[in-house]
């Protein structure tokens, strides 16, 4: 942990209570087990193998590698979120946005039971409080997987502000949480981020989570840091996706860094 209280003392700052843990690299070849559709444009996968022995993944947002192999003999590796994980059913759940494009999709598309799969990572993981008094969370589709393991972990008690854009409505579900939760689908970016200049910030200590393109990513950072005041210490944005790249995962801010 980066710092450290004693009982009686003032609760620590926001960007004073990110813990980072590191994990030892690690190949694991799996199977698929289980291939579900939760909505026409998503695909969740289950893999499962004695090779996930000793897995971790304590954070929504962490990404493991998915190894792909090509056509012309080389490998594709594409970052996903670690869904779910049931250590005792040694199942790990994948979900995967299916947008008619690139190896992993392609590969999601076309997944079945028995198949294998080879998966590195994660490497690490960037553990975010769950007991701030409100969290925001918002992305597009290549965010939800980790908005909706979120919404798992989030206690009785605090309250989350979900906007998610996916451009088919069909690929919205119900969302659930034991948190008071209120949720917005939109369809395009540019509502997206309109939304995300119209919100109102709850007052309190909460914490905002932003992932999806890039470019519209850094927008939404700029609004939220110089429109809202949101302190930049509570903010988390992650570029899951760059128009016109392939293969591009980068933090655009890691609290307490």
């Amino acid at each position: 942990m980066e710092n450290s209280s004693s009982p009686g003392d003032p609760p620590l700052p926001a960007r004073r209570r990110i813990e980072r843990v590191r994990f030892e690299p690690c190949r694991r070849e799996l199977v698929v087990a289980r291939v579900e559709r939760p909505t026409p444009g998503f695909a969740a996968i289950t893999l499962a193998g004695p090779a996930l022995a000793g897995f971790q993944s304590l954070s929504f947002d962490d990404h493991l590698k998915l190894m792909l192999p090509q056509p012309d003999g080389t490998v594709a590796m594409r970052d996903l979120t670690p869904r779910a994980f049931d250590a005792a059913r040694q199942e790990l759940r994948l979900e995967i946005a299916l947008h008619g494009h690139g190896p992993a999709s392609l590969w999601a598309a076309q997944a079945a039971p028995g198949q294998p799969a080879v998966i590195g990572g994660p490497r690490g993981s960037m553990i975010i409080p769950a007991d701030h008094d409100w969290h925001l969370l918002a992305g597009d589709a290549t965010a939800l997987p980790a908005i909706l393991r979120r919404l798992d972990e989030l206690p009785p008690g605090s309250s989350a502000q979900v906007l998610v854009q996916v451009e088919n409505a069909a690929d919205e579900r119900p969302l659930r949480s034991a948190a008071a939760l209120q949720a917005q689908w939109v369809r395009t970016p540019g509502q997206w981020l309109q939304h995300v200049r119209s919100l109102a910030l709850p007052s309190g200590d909460g914490f905002v989570w932003l992932a999806g393109e890039a470019a519209t990513v850094a927008q939404a950072r700029r609004i939220v840091l110089d429109e809202h005041h949101h302190p930049r210490e509570a903010l988390r944005a992650a570029a899951y996706w760059k128009r016109g790249a392939t293969a591009f995962h980068e933090r655009l801010d890691e609290p307490g860094r």
